[in-house]
């Protein structure tokens, strides 16, 4: 039996878990109609990469509740991964895309099995230098606060300290259960934070609502400026964590965007 009583199962982590669960899987289906330009794909490619997100959100969930710490952690850098890829493959095709050739190769090519993405890195600082996506990276790392938590993912993922190899021990007692799940909770925000500030200042469209589309499907003629209605989900989501926490962010996104975020 694992040493986990009440105040670490009902830790906010873990409600936290399943609203971005939740979030995830909703955006899944609403983008899906949105084709990539520059591919060969017939569904659009981040359909997949936010429900692969959301299978990762609740494999923490389920491995936390067992007490396992460090593999959680190690998931954790997993989301950070596939939020880098899912910014980086959307900037590529959107820098790269041309009606001549129409095929971006390096991104049709990874979706098609014939080559890898880049390195992190090199992803994650093509993304930092992009001029389109500057006001969001100067407001992001003005710190070092990502750094921070990537190599925080990165001990736990290669057991860098002895201790890590004890924070996935669910039998075994340790002080400092708590503290580390508020510091997990913390850096899942922050992930969270990031990939809904550069993809919806890059890809703003994604945050419409189903009301302009579900009247053309049966045959109606869409309310004006329909297009700009934002769906309720993403609102909530901008409202509850990144006005709430990140009120800079959320100034951004709004002056840019003409979408009707309130």
């Amino acid at each position: 039996m694992a040493l986990i009583g009440k105040e670490y199962l009902e830790h906010p982590v873990f409600p936290q878990l399943k609203k971005y669960s939740e979030f995830y899987k909703d955006l899944s289906f609403d983008i899906m109609h949105w084709l990539n330009t520059g591919t060969s794909a017939v569904v659009n490619i981040d359909t997949y990469v936010f429900s692969s997100i959301q299978g990762t959100l609740d494999s923490i969930y389920e491995i936390l509740m067992k007490g396992r710490i460090n593999d959680a952690y190690s998931l954790l850098r997993k989301y950070y991964d596939s939020t880098i890829i899912n910014i980086y493959t959307n900037l590529y095709l959107e820098d790269n895309f041309n009606f001549e050739s129409y095929f971006v190769t390096q991104i049709n090519n990874w979706i098609k099995g014939k080559d890898k993405l880049p390195e992190y890195r090199v992803m994650s600082q093509y993304i930092r230098d992009s001029a389109k996506l500057k006001p969001i990276s100067t407001l992001l790392h003005q710190e070092n606060l990502y750094k921070t938590i990537r190599e925080r993912c990165n001990d736990h993922t290669h057991y860098n300290y002895y201790r890590h190899i004890l924070y996935n021990d669910g039998e075994l007692y340790l002080d400092s259960r708590i503290k580390l799940l508020d510091s997990l909770l913390h850096d899942l925000d922050c992930i969270f934070i990031q990939h809904f500030a550069y993809l919806f200042y890059l890809k703003d469209n994604y945050m419409m609502s189903s009301d302009y589309i579900d009247s053309l499907d049966v045959g109606l003629i869409p309310e004006e400026d329909s297009q700009y209605l934002v769906a309720s989900f993403i609102q909530e989501m901008f409202d509850s964590i990144i006005k709430a926490k990140r009120p800079d962010i959320a100034a951004a996104i709004k002056e840019k965007t003409a979408m009707k975020l309130t």
